[in-house]
Parts: C-alpha cells; sequence; structure tokens
C-alpha cells in the first residue's frame, strides 16, 4: 500500500475529512470555478468539470453551493479569478512531493510553499522534477462492511473500472480519470456507498521513512496540507502503521 494510501486511510478513519469539511469545500468550490471558467458550464462538454462535480459529490457538497461554483467561472456570479500552479519537490529522505495549486497570488504560494520545504529539511525543485513518478488516476473510496469483493470486482471491471485494492477501512476502485464520473455512478445503482471519488496521483514506488525523517516528513505533509491555496497533495513515502498513527494523533 502506499504511502498515500495509507495516509488518506487514517484520515478517513479519524474523521479529519467531516472535521475540515469547510476547507474540503472550498477547495472544491475552486475546482469547479476554474473548470467552469475554462471549459464551460455544461458537464456534459466539460470533462475537468465533470471532474470536479463527482469529487464534490462524494464530498457531500451541497448541490447549491456546486450551482453557484459553476456560475462564478462562467461570470453568471461575480468570484475571484484564480491561477493554477503545480510546485514539485524533495522531503525529507528524498521523498517526491507534488502540489497542485488555485492562487489568486504566485508569489505569495510560491514564497510560503518554498518556507515550508526549507523549514522541515526539504527543497522546492524545478517543474518536472517529480511528477514523473506519478501515475495520475480516479480513485473511488467505498464503504468495506458487507461488501462481496469478487461481485465488487465483476461489477467495477464491466462499468471500466482498471482494478481494486482493499484498504483497511474501506475499498479503493481504480480508474481512468474520464471513467472516474461513470464508474462512481455505476457502483451507486449497484447500492455501494461512496466514501469518496476523486481524481489522485498515484506513486509509482515508495519510500520507507523512519524515526526522524518520518515525524519531519508528516510535518511537512501537514504544513502544505493546511496552506489555503493547496488543493491536493501527493507524495511517495512509506511509513510503518503503527508510527503513522501515533505522527498523525
Amino acid at each position: 500500500m502506499s504511502g498515500h494510501s495509507k495516509w488518506a486511510t487514517i484520515k478517513r478513519k479519524k474523521g479529519k475529512l467531516d472535521a475540515a469539511r469547510g476547507k474540503i469545500f472550498t477547495r472544491l468550490i475552486k475546482e469547479i470555478t476554474v473548470a467552469a471558467r475554462d471549459g464551460g458550464g455544461d458537464p456534459d462538454s466539460n470533462a475537468r468539470l465533470r471532474t470536479a462535480m463527482t469529487t464534490a459529490k462524494g464530498a457531500n457538497m451541497p448541490a447549491d453551493n456546486i450551482k453557484k461554483a459553476i456560475q462564478k467561472g462562467t461570470g453568471e456570479l461575480p468570484g475571484v479569478n484564480y491561477d493554477e500552479a503545480t510546485y514539485e519537490g524533495y522531503g525529507p529522505g528524498g521523498v517526491a512531493v507534488l502540489i497542485d495549486v488555485l492562487t489568486d497570488n504566485k508569489n505569495r504560494t510560491v514564497s510560503e510553499i518554498r518556507h515550508m520545504f526549507s523549514k522541515f529539511n526539504g527543497n522546492l525543485g524545478e517543474n518536472g522534477c517529480v511528477a514523473w513518478m506519478f501515475d495520475t488516476k480516479g480513485v473511488i473510496a467505498l464503504e468495506r462492511e458487507g461488501v462481496d469483493e469478487d461481485a465488487l470486482m465483476e461489477i467495477a471491471l464491466e462499468a471500466g473500472a482498471s482494478d481494486i485494492e482493499s484498504q483497511e477501512d474501506a475499498i479503493e476502485v481504480y480508474t481512468e480519470p474520464n471513467d472516474l464520473e461513470s464508474v462512481r455512478e455505476t457502483l451507486v445503482k449497484a447500492s455501494y456507498t461512496v466514501l469518496e471519488a476523486e481524481v489522485r496521483r498515484i506513486p509509482q514506488n515508495t519510500i520507507k521513512l523512519e524515526g526522524k525523517s518520518a515525524e519531519t516528513m508528516m510535518k511537512l505533509y501537514d504544513a502544505l496540507e493546511d496552506q489555503d491555496d493547496v488543493q491536493k497533495l501527493s507524495a511517495n513515502f512509506d511509513i510503518d502503521d503503527k508510527l503513522l498513527e501515533e505522527l498523525s494523533s
């Protein structure tokens, strides 16, 4: 299991997603707004918007919030103009870190991110230095209680999924990014409970961290995740389950 998957599992288990729902909604509203701005407000002809709306539905965002975010993007309602950027760097132990942001001030954002890397024994790198280490996939996390995994596998693959993986607290279904919404809809119709549905960057390989390096990496990860402009954060660390529990408590 990748470090990123472990971290997602612990966040679900500890209820951090629910506790941070306001922040999650803020990030989703930004993404929907920019997707509608760049590709129009019709999800049928705008794959990015369709994916953003799927993620928002997976986070139980109210339909009215989604509608208003689209209207801000299309100009029907006033809104902030966000720029997109991706930053790449290395954390403790050479861990690859990939950060997607939406910001109204790139200079401020990159300065804050560079400071975080420096503070926690990492460094911000050049564009392209770590992106090649990740694959972009749609990920649908399902409630696992009472699920027949063989039956789920058959339904998911027939719907267009590429794989499923059983986690401690959920079952994750992997898709190509453009297939995320159609596979999610099929699983919902088949009465599976969707916990999350989003496009993620999945590390191809992971780096094992222990002791001080693990502790410092988690401090960097938390600091970046709390930065207001960060939309998505991916890293290729692998930390022992017990230690990760302790560090995230």
